[in-house]
């Protein structure tokens, strides 16, 4: 537990908030920005030093270990934000009714509790004796097993096709691994791109070296003698020294749902980012506001300043603006800002494997998303101004 001088506050209840990523830390500097004096108090399951959680993907060409990527200690953070945070701590429960939390038997009582509990890797269906063995990266000691278990290696063999799982794909890659991607997705990235400019990366990526087993999985991996071994239900035998299970995350709503906050994908909550239970907010990975969840950075940024601005005496909605996603594929860039699921409408796709620029139109030919990757990146600016607006 890391605790900051917080002489004249011991009266007042404090602003819970659960988690330390980007979300947690990110709305206790905005309550500072904006001079709340409530006593804060941050808890965390982990070690709760501050990084960049989407950095994880890109660190290893730029030879970052895990203390690369953290640039403040919690104690530092405690200091920096005047601020109680409380380190390898789980919270058993949340009582709405009572405004208090449980860890233990220790019960706090909150005046504002904000959930920026982060999401978890999925894990898909897998089993065979080297099953247990697949490791995920989804937090700083992730990372650091992740890069040890790399070490005298030299085949990685990547499950899922997904955004998460071509970064670091394309970040093994620079480092010289003999990689294969795998996964049931017709193309790369299919949930955010259309078909050529998945295919574009596809193309960039094998011609540094990658392996593609796309339309096939099996769960079914085995231990052997110097590495593991799976077939695929296309026939193909793949072997690996190491496998890294990148599928993708799903939100934590374990603990609110248990509280009896209303979840769905992730915690529900209206437009200023509070849930079904009164002062109880959700950011973040964990959250879907507007009917989604989105776990982004650009979102959470928002998210972060709405709620700082609501619990210091100015309720504020967020309002999402246009909201390119920038994939770390170095290989080959890609920016994306794909239409909202279930949208009516098409792609239309121009360009080569050098580059590709795709529109999605709707119904009344508006323009409701766009992509553009390699060296076509530079147009995303003015696509952006092209989209129609936001709402509209």
């Amino acid at each position: 537990m890391y605790l900051a001088d917080s002489s004249g506050r011991e009266m007042m209840k404090p602003i819970v908030i659960l988690g330390t990523g980007l979300a947690g830390y990110g709305v206790a500097k905005e309550l500072r920005k904006k001079g709340a004096s409530a006593p804060l108090i941050l808890i965390t399951q982990d070690d709760g030093r501050f990084y960049s959680k989407p950095m994880l993907s890109g660190a290893l060409g730029k030879g970052q270990d895990a203390d690369a990527l953290a640039s403040a200690s919690a104690e530092k953070m405690a200091q920096d934000l005047d601020a109680e945070v409380r380190v390898h701590t789980s919270v058993d429960a949340i009582d709405t009714a009572a405004a208090e939390i449980t860890i233990g038997a220790e019960r706090i009582a909150y005046a504002s509790l904000v959930l920026a509990v982060g999401s978890s890797p999925i894990r898909p269906p897998m089993q065979g004796s080297g099953a247990e063995d697949v490791l995920s990266v989804n937090n700083l000691g992730d990372y650091a097993r992740f890069r040890a278990a790399l070490e005298g290696t030299k085949r990685v063999a990547v499950i899922g096709p997904g955004l998460i799982g071509c970064e670091f794909a394309n970040d093994l890659l620079q480092i010289q691994r003999d990689v294969t991607l795998i996964g049931p997705d017709k193309w790369p990235i299919s949930a955010l791109l259309p078909e050529q400019a998945g295919r574009a990366l596809q193309q960039s990526m094998a011609q540094a070296g990658a392996q593609w087993e796309l339309e096939t999985f099996n769960g079914d991996i085995e231990k052997t003698a110097d590495g593991y071994r799976t077939e695929l239900k296309n026939g193909h035998v793949v072997e690996a020294d190491l496998i890294l299970s990148a599928v993708g995350v799903r939100a934590n709503i374990g603990l609110a749902k248990e509280a009896g906050v209303t979840v769905n994908r992730g915690i529900v909550t209206d437009a200023q980012m509070q849930t079904s239970a009164p002062n109880v907010y959700a950011i973040g990975d964990c959250a879907e506001a507007h009917g989604r969840n989105l776990p982004f950075v650009a979102p959470l940024l928002l998210q972060t300043k709405a709620v700082a601005a609501t619990l210091t005496g100015t309720p504020t909605e967020v309002a999402y603006p246009h909201m390119p996603v920038i994939i770390k594929t170095t290989l080959h860039p890609i920016v994306t800002l794909p239409p909202a699921p279930g949208a009516a409408g098409a792609w239309q796709v121009e360009g080569d494997a050098e580059g590709v620029l795709g529109r999605f139109h709707n119904e009344a030919g508006e323009m409701i998303g766009f992509c553009v990757t390699g060296n076509q990146t530079a147009q995303k600016s003015a696509l952006v101004k092209q989209m129609a607006p936001v709402g509209g």
